[in-house]
């Protein structure tokens, strides 16, 4: 009886893989294909899919940038490749610690692929990775959380690393703390275009998991890079670089001076949020979701200055 159950609950998880539809993907430049995830919180009815995926096909290879918030969506990423292409996944490259970025890993684990993210990554999933599983899981439910696994890189970058696809370089590059302490960007020099990861948000309000002036510092040094184009973690699929960065370094900024201004006049921790840039407010979505938080974030570091 417990033979048949196993072999009944294989046979349907075959069907659900093979029936995976290919997650709708766009062409921002030759051989460089995006799934724009949709401008709100992770949840059931959005499925995880909230971040920017990708991949990147080389003559030999694809590289994969990010795997979504679900294994269900690692899978139909995994589909979109196959229907471009019948060259093997050699890569998958996490920009970041997220779970919307990291929760499809598994989708891609029997392909064989090599993982590749900051070297700090490792220490982050270490200690985070449990907690996304538990606060998603009222999110997404018991279903999508019950298939993800937390997984780590196994190729690590400290500082810059380049992978080749078969004619085609990407240019991988690690940042301090940002929007997170375990950023990646990922540069397919062939087209100029730029996965940024969260380093990047269009439309999507940023969020600060990391350090504000380490990420407006790394606004600077992103501006520098020879690109044409960005996909940002979140918003369109591309965008014109380095214009990109424009909204964002404007609402950092805002959001630094303003809680500098607090803490110069003593006020507290608790008065941030509704008095810092509230200009800000109609010109990003999820404003109300995120800011507050960020402002938080950034007195803590600030007021230490």
């Amino acid at each position: 009886m417990i033979n048949r159950a196993l072999a009944a609950l294989c046979g349907l998880m075959a069907a659900s893989l093979a029936a995976a539809e290919p997650l709708p993907v766009e062409e921002v430049a030759p051989g460089v294909f995006v799934h724009q995830g949709a401008v709100a919180p992770m949840s059931e009815a959005n499925r995880g899919a909230i971040a920017n995926i990708g991949f990147i096909v080389g003559d030999d290879a694809v590289a994969v940038v990010d795997t979504g918030g679900s294994v269900e969506e690692g899978r139909a990423l995994l589909e979109a490749v196959r229907a471009e292409t019948d060259r093997p996944v050699r890569y998958v490259v996490n920009t970041h610690k997220h779970p919307d970025h990291i929760f499809g890993n598994r989708a891609f684990q029997a392909e064989g692929v090599v993982f590749v993210g900051s070297a700090r990554l490792p220490a982050a999933l270490a200690q985070s990775g449990d907690h996304y599983l538990a606060a998603n899981h009222a999110l997404l439910g018991d279903d999508m959380i019950g298939e993800v696994e937390i997984v780590p890189p196994a190729l690590l970058v400290e500082e810059e690393l380049a992978l080749d696809l078969g004619g085609r370089k990407l240019m991988l590059r690690a940042w301090p703390a940002a929007h997170t302490d375990n950023d990646l960007t990922v540069l397919d020099v062939a087209t100029k275009t730029l996965f940024a990861g969260d380093l990047v948000f269009l439309d999507h309000i940023p969020a600060l998991d990391g350090s504000i002036l380490g990420w407006l510092a790394a606004i600077d040094a992103l501006a520098e890079i020879d690109a044409e184009r960005v996909v940002p973690g979140h918003g369109p699929a591309s965008a014109p670089w380095p214009e990109a960065l424009e909204p964002q370094r404007r609402y950092l900024t805002a959001v630094a001076d303003g809680v500098r201004a607090l803490i110069s006049a003593g006020e507290s921790i608790a008065a941030a949020p509704a008095r810092v840039a509230p200009d800000e407010r109609g010109r990003w979505q999820l404003f109300e979701e995120f800011h507050a938080r960020n402002v938080t974030t950034a007195f803590a570091e600030l007021e230490w200055e």
